[in-house]
């Protein structure tokens, strides 16, 4: 039982490194999106594509990132910006919290990530995408083993405040 329970504990670990890379890599994208314009955007998919274009004409990653990339505009390029940003921020925060051991935080993580799944199955039954399935999935598994580490560190916090209330000396 021992040997699963730290297996669960690192997996929970690994998960939360995980998606605290995903956060950094969400706030650079974020950075990216304010510092280049559609414009500049487009042009790096032209030419990040032109090559596979030029060995299959039909490839639909090429076509569908050079038709997102045209038709992007300002408001769009900063809505990205400033989801990604935001996103990233609270993410990497709550990640970070976690990782600390801050009671407070397990919950509001629990929450962002479940307004989050609800978002994405909504997308999902919307326009279904594997890569959105599988996001989906692996924020699920990090809802269940947060719940998990939630419930084993506030049972250790209140045995040990009923410890403490145990040896207090009796007022009287």
């Amino acid at each position: 039982m021992a040997t699963s329970r730290s297996l669960l504990d690192r997996t929970f670990v690994v998960t939360l490194v995980l998606k605290g890379l995903d956060g950094v890599i969400e706030l650079v994208a974020g950075v990216a999106l304010l510092l280049v314009s559609p414009a500049q955007l487009e042009a790096a998919a032209r030419a990040l594509t032109r090559h596979e274009l030029r060995e299959d004409p039909h490839d639909p990653v090429a076509h569908w990132l050079l038709g997102y990339t045209g038709n992007l505009s300002v408001s769009a390029t900063l809505f990205g910006a400033v989801y990604l940003l935001v996103h990233g921020v609270v993410k990497v925060f709550l990640v970070v919290a976690v990782l600390r051991d801050k009671l407070w935080a397990y919950p509001w993580l629990i929450g962002f990530l479940v307004a989050f799944i609800g978002w994405q199955a909504f997308e999902l039954v919307r326009h279904f995408t594997w890569g959105l399935a599988a996001l989906t999935a692996f924020d699920i598994l990090i809802v269940v083993l947060t719940v998990r580490e939630y419930r084993i560190h506030r049972a250790r916090r209140r045995e040990r405040a009923g410890a403490r209330e145990a040896q207090a000396p009796a007022e009287g």
